[in-house]
């Protein structure tokens, strides 16, 4: 299976790509004027503590105040052993925080919609192999190292690196058979980061950033590079200069894999990225089948549709919907990787007579989401044939980065038709009649609800002007929508 990574740069924003045999599996965008926040920590002040919600509103210098949860604020230190099994007391946020309080925090889930950014006082910096914790203690390792014989290796190399009364620290996915140097050089260049934090502490204003982190291109190389990678395309010769100045530093066994593309083609042209992100703006996902799979994304939830469409298959209808579910299977987990959905999913499959063929589909789900990098959960089909999940959320989703609500149907999805807004108007007409006296009415409106007043509706309006004994005046206004129209009484 061979993988690429491609970063497309230009003055106002940095898309980087992971392409995986010719096809798109991730995007992830970032524009000059709005940087991702995840992992800036910052100088802040509680601006107001919420007894009842166990939680707390922080300024940190954005337009609107982030939030702070009890259960995301630092503990005494004291607890050992695997990080993942440490426990959790939550004390009332009252004895923790109080307001016009200062304290660092670290943004952990970027500002959503309506929603402030999400915050913790458990602070960390990440390197090529490790995340230091300094406000806990004991080690973790990533669950995606999965051989037990490996996940102890690890833990005893930075159990030997390390001094008794040390600080937390995880061993990241990407330290799977890295040498003790390697860990070693990782926390020295860790201690030396956080010792720099440390100075920069007393001097720091509120509001104002104590860490950011790496650049959208830099942090490609740190977050995605996998064994599976064998190529990573940039094409901007600046980029390509500090991502080879970074590797040098950091990550020397990737500075091979870096090249500087210098085609005609625009970059992500080559395996049809920008076809694939303009897909993935679509509700509507087609299968090779001939089926189609449905995508609503709500501020609650996201659901999923299978549908069958063209494809009737050879056998019989049970062997159709099961082909048709399983292909749905696999494109559901790209698209939630593509789209970068996350939050509750929903995924109504076609419903599935045989057990066999609902526990495959399941199985076929399953794996196909653990090549997902967030952190995700399955359950199994529910009475009414769905299937419920969950997938960890830390920014915004593709269709919220490149897309805004409609003007004309305000992010309904839907407008009213030309008929409805013609009875409407004629409603209209008849409460100004009663209400005010006037010689004649005119309405302004849409092209295509003018052309149907005086064509498919010009009865009506007769027997309108006949009931108020009121002349009506049509005026098409291009500047109107569909839904817009005014009553001007003349």
């Amino acid at each position: 299976m061979s993988s690429e990574i491609l970063i497309n740069v230009t003055p106002s924003e940095t898309r980087a790509a992971v392409v995986e045999n010719g096809v798109l599996q991730e995007v992830f965008i970032e524009r000059s004027e709005y940087r991702g926040l995840v992992g800036n920590i910052y100088k802040g002040k509680v601006c107001r503590v919420l007894p009842g919600m166990q939680a707390a509103f922080v300024e940190i210098g954005l337009s609107r105040a982030a939030f702070l949860h009890a259960s995301d604020i630092s503990m005494p230190k004291g607890q050992t052993g695997d990080l993942k099994e440490a426990q959790k007391v939550t004390p009332p946020i009252t004895s923790l925080l109080r307001e016009g309080q200062e304290l660092l925090v670290q943004v952990i889930k970027d500002p959503m919609g309506s929603k402030g950014a999400r915050l913790t006082t458990q602070l960390s910096v990440s390197s090529r192999y490790l995340v230091y914790m300094p406000e806990t203690e004991g080690i973790g390792v990533s669950l995606k190292i999965e051989t037990e014989q490996e996940r102890d290796r690890l833990k005893q190399c930075l159990t030997a690196l390390l001094p008794e009364d040390a600080a937390g620290y995880i061993v990241r996915t990407a330290a799977e058979g890295a040498a003790e140097a390697e860990l070693e050089a990782d926390l020295q260049f860790l201690h030396r980061l956080w010792a720099k934090l440390t100075e920069r502490m007393a001097t720091v204003n509120c509001g104002e950033p104590l860490y950011q982190d790496l650049p959208l291109a830099l942090r490609s190389l740190r977050d995605l590079l996998s064994p599976e990678i064998e190529r990573i395309r940039i094409d901007s010769n600046e980029t390509y200069q500090a991502a080879v100045r970074f590797a040098e530093g950091f990550m020397p066994e990737c500075i091979s894999l870096l090249e500087l593309y210098r085609g005609d083609r625009p970059l992500f042209d080559l395996f049809a990225v920008e076809d694939e992100i303009q897909k993935a703006l679509d509700r509507k996902v087609p299968l090779k089948s001939g089926g189609y799979v449905i995508f609503d994304q709500t501020e609650a939830m996201t659901t999923v549709d299978v549908n069958t469409g063209g494809f009737v298959g050879h056998k019989n209808l049970e062997e159709t919907i099961f082909k048709t579910n399983l292909e749905a299977a696999q494109a559901i987990a790209r698209q939630l990787r593509v789209r970068n959905l996350g939050g509750i999913i929903i995924i109504d499959f076609i419903d599935m007579d045989e057990q066999a063929h609902r526990e495959q589909v399941l199985r076929t789900l399953e794996k196909a989401m653990s090549l997902d990098r967030a952190r995700h959960k399955i359950s199994a089909v529910s009475e009414l044939g769905l299937v419920e999940m969950t997938r960890k959320r830390t920014r915004e989703s593709l269709g919220h980065i490149l897309c805004e609500p409609c003007p004309c149907c305000q992010g309904k999805g839907y407008t009213k038709n030309v008929e409805t807004v013609c009875y409407e108007i004629f409603r209209e007409i008849i409460r100004e009649s009663k209400q005010y006296e006037s010689k004649q009415f005119m309405v302004l409106a849409s092209q295509d609800v003018i052309d149907r007043l005086n064509d498919e509706d010009s009865t009506k309006v007769a027997e309108l002007e006949q009931l108020i004994g009121k002349p009506i005046l049509f005026q098409c206004d291009s500047q109107y929508g569909r839904e817009q129209f005014n009553v001007v009484l003349m």
